[in-house]
């Protein structure tokens, strides 16, 4: 059953205060902080987070509350079933295709009124990291593809066999070491529950009893652990690791005339590495080969670090900080092994 629970606000007060000292220490001793980069760099991408956690939990709250779960999970039904991770989980699933935060948020509820158990949650996770591959593609597909021509397109066939190589395994995973739900809970109290939740509430009475302690808990850790990731950037952490990761990892791994494509991919904006390798490959430096494999190395070296960047401060403060970053490391892990994998096959067999 899930406990209803009052906001903490005074612990709050103190994330929040906490985070303020942080802010002005960065002030005082990183060169790189001054008041304008403070409002640019850190207060606005955060109210934005914010704003948009806020929005993630709202949908996830009225998904509940209207008893929505059922329907949205027919989408994904069949594939749940056989992973034995029942509707929630598939309703999960297809919200992920509109939004990551209520996708995890729903996880969370779930879990919270054992509804789902641990194990299917992790699962679930890892699972949707399917939709959200589709999340951003509109908008990086045909520039890149413009840039890179059919290197680009091999990539996008690559990263795409990647994400449903690894949904495959998770799903066969699922299938035989994952309880199933009982049909009782699955179906019969579901719908019962469903049922009353109609009768005695409706969508905005849920928001308003379960949200508020729900949002500050978020807050709570995501506020100074997002303003920590923002000053180790002002510090350059994350420059002298990539720099470090750059010069240690590629030179092995992609001829050297790839290299640049690799670097900039990683040390720069992503698109930086395609307009290297739109470049080199219009003057023949590099071959399609090459050039695929040089953005898929850039793919495995940068996204870790952006990981950690930008995804840290909303895993730890959707899930707990343990969990979101057991989460976040795991799916990091699996993701970069199914590149391996496919970038080994098209190396060898193309």
């Amino acid at each position: 059953m899930h406990r209803k629970s009052k906001p903490n606000y005074r612990r709050l007060a103190l994330s929040v205060l906490l985070s303020v000292v942080l802010v002005v220490v960065g002030l005082v001793w990183i060169d790189a902080m001054d008041g304008a980069a403070v409002f640019k760099r850190l207060v606005i991408p955060l109210a934005r987070l914010c704003v948009f956690i806020g929005i993630g939990l709202v949908i996830a709250q009225v998904i509940e509350a209207k008893g929505w779960t059922k329907q949205l999970g027919v989408i994904a039904r069949p594939l749940f079933s056989f992973a034995n991770l029942g509707q929630r989980c598939s309703a999960s699933f297809s919200a992920a295709f509109f939004s990551g935060v209520t996708a995890n948020a729903m996880l969370v509820d779930f879990h919270q009124e054992e509804k789902i158990t641990k194990q299917q949650m992790f699962l679930t996770n890892f699972i949707n990291q399917f939709p959200a591959y589709f999340l951003h593609l509109p908008t990086t597909f045909f520039v890149v593809v413009s840039i890179t021509k059919t290197a680009g397109l091999l990539y996008f066939g690559l990263t795409f066999a990647a994400v449903v190589l690894r949904t495959i395994i998770f799903v066969i995973y699922g299938r035989f070491f994952v309880k199933p739900a009982s049909s009782h809970n699955e179906s019969d109290s579901a719908g019962k529950t469903y049922k009353q939740k109609k009768k005695t509430t409706d969508a905005w009475q849920a928001i308003k009893t379960r949200l508020p302690a729900r949002y500050v808990g978020i807050l709570y850790y995501l506020v100074p652990i997002y303003v920590s990731i923002a000053l180790l950037t002002a510090m350059g952490a994350f420059d002298a690791l990539r720099d470090i990761m750059a010069d240690r990892l590629t030179v092995e791994f992609v001829p050297v005339e790839a290299l640049s494509v690799v670097i900039l991919s990683f040390v720069a904006e992503f698109t930086s590495g395609f307009a290297a390798a739109g470049a080199l490959l219009d003057q023949g430096v590099i071959t399609v080969k090459e050039t695929v494999l040089a953005l898929i190395a850039g793919n495995i070296l940068a996204f870790p670090v952006r990981a950690l960047r930008h995804q840290l401060p909303r895993y730890m403060g959707v899930f707990s900080p343990k969990m979101g970053l057991q989460l976040l490391l795991m799916g990091q892990f699996f993701r970069i092994v199914s590149l391996i994998a496919v970038a080994l096959v098209y190396y060898f067999v193309a």
